[in-house]
């Protein structure tokens, strides 16, 4: 898939995001829109998994550690074929799979995630065990920043640098905002770099919703044989939505009809000009 063809993408995956956030009457809205970019990349350009073979062995394994953005993964895996879109009609139903975090119910997760810190441990595991068996998969985890102030994430990096687990792979969606604020008034990550290269990673940073650059830094790892490697994406809560970017209000909310109707009139007028 070119670049332009991923760009769209991205847009149109916004839109199905609004649809069914708005149709379910709830939905992490902002963390959803600035890991869509990283998901996009991912499932269309460097993840060598598909619904049809989900079961094999040697597939790259996905775990969505910051699982409360469960509707950007929904979106993402109905389009690649894991599930028909019409299952996301029934989001956050009573009975339905599709809920609020990732469970393995829903064909395409890998992993229940939810309870923030215990993505990264899964990650880890899925990694060690490949390299028991030999096996040439990959593992990638994609991690909230808020989520970093978790003790067992850096447990976990500890010891995927102590196993030299180069099939390692977790991407820090740091857009600065958790639900109760700014994360540098929450519980400082900086200088986040210099932690990760301390606890053993080769790092990355990148502007989480360039696509070109994702995914010529995601086409690339390991960064270094035989250590974990992480990208740090800087990224923008509620991006491509002009009122919701920054605003952490936007952490779980769901648009009313004047803010749906505007939110889709930007990102059609966006799609427009990309296309053109």
């Amino acid at each position: 898939m070119t670049d332009r063809e991923l760009k769209i993408k991205s847009i149109q995956y916004r839109q199905k995001l609004l649809e069914y956030i708005k149709q379910a009457g709830a939905g992490h809205t902002g963390g959803d829109l600035s890991c869509i970019d990283i998901l996009n990349v991912l499932y269309n350009h460097v993840l060598h998994v598909s619904p049809e073979k989900f079961d094999d062995p040697g597939r790259d394994r996905y775990i969505q550690s910051k699982g409360h953005s469960v509707e950007a993964l929904y979106v993402v895996l109905a389009d690649r074929g894991f599930f028909p879109e019409s299952d996301l009609k029934t989001l956050n139903q009573y009975g339905s799979h599709y809920v609020g975090h990732p469970t393995r119910k829903v064909c395409g997760i890998e992993q229940n995630t939810g309870a923030l810190g215990h993505g990264l441990a899964f990650g880890v595991g899925v990694a060690l065990a490949g390299k028991i068996d030999g096996a040439a998969y990959r593992a990638f985890t994609l991690l909230g920043d808020g989520e970093l102030a978790e003790g067992s994430n850096w447990e976990s990096m500890m010891v995927a640098a102590h196993y030299r687990l180069d099939n390692l792979i977790a991407v820090v969606d740091r857009n600065t905002l958790q639900i109760t604020g700014p994360t540098h008034e929450v519980c400082e990550l900086e200088p986040l770099e210099e932690k990760l290269r301390s606890f053993g990673w080769s790092v990355r940073t990148v502007d989480g919703h360039d696509i070109t650059v994702l995914s010529e830094t995601l086409g690339t790892v390991p960064f270094e044989v035989g250590k974990p490697s992480v990208v740090i994406a800087r990224t923008i809560k509620g991006k491509g939505i002009s009122f919701m970017e920054n605003d952490v209000t936007w952490h779980h909310r769901v648009p009313d009809d004047k803010q749906y109707e505007r939110a889709q009139q930007e990102l059609n007028q966006r799609l427009a000009e990309v296309m053109s």
